[in-house]
């Protein structure tokens, strides 16, 4: 390549080709060479493949693509971005974000520095407060708090928005956090806080996370989450607790 990566950003798309944000993503990418964005079509029905192939054919450098038949869940595309990405590039950080840009490019990619020689982790957090636009329904937040209160309870750490679709890592803690698969297909972020708890143990996996509330966040609607969700929610946070809390006592 003729470019050198530092910074991968993993996209997971399904049947995104109606909102599919072309002119953001070719602004970004001409404003920051050093990025590459992999996009991970997870089993699209409709164009969404094409529509990232053409991206891909105006910046064979700095796009690349992964596609599967079958859809998987959010939680298996992000993961095999990841590998794909850890065993092909020589990045030092990589994150993922969701496609329809709720949160922007440019702030996904300006929380990389935040790392330091102790911090390897950086993840947004949607927190109402001056001086930010954060843009979700009055159900949407109120149910967010209510989950990340008991997450947080779960966790036994103080996290204010585990869910957030913006998180960087270091290339060598993604290779370890994102080797096995996940439980749920949503709700993996959540794994991933245990999954940092278990390789560090709690005070230095505090030390080696940061929260980074959020300038701007507008969410587009046309979420893939289906409504009933809500009600396997609390099957898949049970199962979650019960395994990753036997894996901390084992140790």
């Amino acid at each position: 390549m003729g470019t050198e990566i530092h910074t991968c950003i993993v996209i997971p798309c399904y049947n995104e080709e109606k909102r599919f944000l072309s002119d953001e993503y070719c602004s970004f990418i001409e404003e920051t060479p050093s990025v590459l964005l992999c996009f991970v079509n997870d089993g699209s029905t409709d164009n969404t493949l094409e529509t990232i192939k053409a991206l891909k054919n105006k910046y064979p450098e700095q796009i690349d693509i992964v596609s599967y038949p079958k859809n998987a869940g959010k939680a298996e595309a992000v993961r095999q971005g990841f590998l794909y990405c850890n065993s092909r590039y020589n990045h030092l950080h990589i994150a993922y974000l969701d496609s329809d840009l709720s949160i922007s490019l440019q702030e996904c990619y300006g929380m990389k520095r935040y790392f330091s020689d102790k911090v390897n982790f950086c993840f947004g957090s949607k927190v109402k407060r001056i001086g930010a636009v954060i843009e979700m329904t009055a159900f949407r937040y109120l149910a967010g708090r209510v989950i990340a209160s008991l997450i947080s309870r779960m966790l036994g750490i103080q996290v204010h928005d585990t869910q957030c679709g913006c998180k960087l890592f270091t290339k060598d803690l993604s290779n370890k956090l994102f080797k096995d698969k996940f439980i749920s297909k949503w709700l993996f972020d959540v794994e991933i806080f245990f999954r940092m708890l278990i390789l560090y143990g709690k005070e230095e996996a505090l030390e080696r996370m940061i929260e980074i509330p959020l300038l701007r966040c507008a969410y587009k609607g046309g979420s893939k989450v289906k409504i009933t969700y809500f009600f396997r929610l609390w099957f898949d946070l049970t199962r979650i607790n019960k395994k990753y809390k036997k894996l901390i006592q084992a140790k």
